[in-house]
């Protein structure tokens, strides 16, 4: 065996191998790098068109698509809210529409602690809901169903609790739909962040400057309905200016369009 020449062959390729290493080092540091200006300049592009935001939540959290069906309403329904003094009627089985004989006053302040307790007695299932706003031209006040910590919007009045008032500010009717057997499709999946989603809209030229975006917080939005199924995605319900909301698919990250609801 000729060790002189072995030897050349072991030093060429240890030398080829700390090459090929320190390439691969190199390569990750670039990508590490390139990662943290992209980020900053997402930040700065917000900064430029002076785009502002606050208390974004920044937990990671992982969720999965949800399944439901339509609550349809039932003849014992009916009666137990007739037994209150209501005039109860039962639309296509999924709507339930409602008016109370005696006008029940509504509270001018802290509506979203007092009306659950006020219409404790009155109304089905009346903790499954929240108070989401008032919508004034129609005298509504209006209630999202709500699941573990967040809130379902739909696009078709599914989950949803309209409150109607009249002139000396009473409740006098009410509709009402709810979505039951609400359960988890599939294995939970890590979600896009609220500064993720955001982004999404910027660069879909939703977000425009000098915009401030006043809330976001995750729920649910009816992504499908087949007849009385419903499935539903994690989504990133973004509100911009105080008056103009967004919605964002947390697993996807795309825009969810929908005509935007002005609130009041």
């Amino acid at each position: 065996m000729d060790w002189r020449k072995t030897k050349t062959i072991f030093i060429i390729t240890f030398l080829i191998l700390n090459i090929f290493l320190a390439s691969q080092i190199f390569e990750k540091r670039n990508e590490n790098q390139w990662s943290i200006i992209t980020e900053a300049t997402i930040e700065e592009q917000f900064e430029a068109d002076e785009i502002t935001y606050e208390n974004l939540p920044k937990e990671q959290v992982s969720e999965s698509y949800i399944s439901g069906k339509s609550y349809k309403f039932s003849v014992e329904d009916k009666e137990a809210l007739e037994k209150k003094g209501q005039t109860v009627e039962i639309v296509n089985e999924t709507v339930l529409v409602g008016a109370f004989k005696e006008p029940i006053p509504a509270p001018e302040t802290e509506m979203e602690t007092r009306l659950p307790s006020l219409l404790k007695d009155q109304l089905l299932f009346n903790d499954k809901y929240d108070y989401k706003f008032y919508r004034k031209g129609e005298k509504e006040l209006i209630f999202f169903q709500s699941y573990k910590k967040g809130l379902i919007y739909s696009n078709n009045e599914s989950g949803m609790l309209s409150l109607y008032l009249d002139d000396e500010n009473n409740i006098v009717s009410y509709k009402q739909t709810l979505i039951s057997d609400l359960e988890e499709m599939d294995e939970a999946q890590e979600l896009i962040t609220a500064f993720n989603a955001l982004e999404n809209l910027y660069n879909m030229n939703e977000l425009k400057p000098g915009s401030h975006v006043t809330d976001v917080k995750l729920g649910y939005y009816t992504l499908v309905q087949i007849t009385s199924s419903h499935v539903l995605t994690p989504t990133w319900h973004i509100v911009v200016n105080g008056e103009q909301d967004f919605f964002v698919n947390a697993l996807e990250g795309q825009i969810i369009r929908k005509e935007n609801r002005t609130l009041e």
